[in-house]
């Protein structure tokens, strides 16, 4: 599986922004997606994921009720819908796949993207 991430940029705080994420690949709808995030100066953190068919997801508790998840089987691309964004959100955000249910853990992935920065303004 080949990951392409997209939709990053400038933003002020208070915005939102729609990430893509394209997979190349027959199986792509075996695999539980996520996005990640990694900060200047800090470590990569978890954000969101969801599962193979896209029935369950599950988000880190700083971006819950801001940042929904979603993927389109048809067009084999995950998405990551971000509201109400802040500038702690600034980061290079991740996609990734893996080959259980959903995963929450960084180390449960194995594919993965290049990162699309977010920089968020105050």
């Amino acid at each position: 599986v080949q990951l392409q991430a997209s939709g990053g940029g400038l933003v002020q705080a208070g915005g939102s922004l729609r990430l893509s994420c394209a997979a190349s690949g027959r199986t792509f709808s075996s695999y539980g997606m996520g996005w990640f995030r990694q900060a200047p100066g800090k470590e990569r953190e978890f954000v969101a994921a969801i599962t193979w068919r896209g029935s369950s997801a599950y988000y880190t508790d700083s971006v819950k009720g801001r940042f929904t998840i979603s993927r389109d089987l048809a067009k084999n691309t995950v998405y990551l819908h971000m509201s109400s964004l802040k500038p702690e959100d600034t980061a290079v955000y991740s996609c990734a796949a893996t080959p259980v249910r959903i995963g929450i853990h960084l180390l449960e992935y194995v594919y993965w993207g290049q990162g699309t920065l977010v920089t968020v303004s105050s």
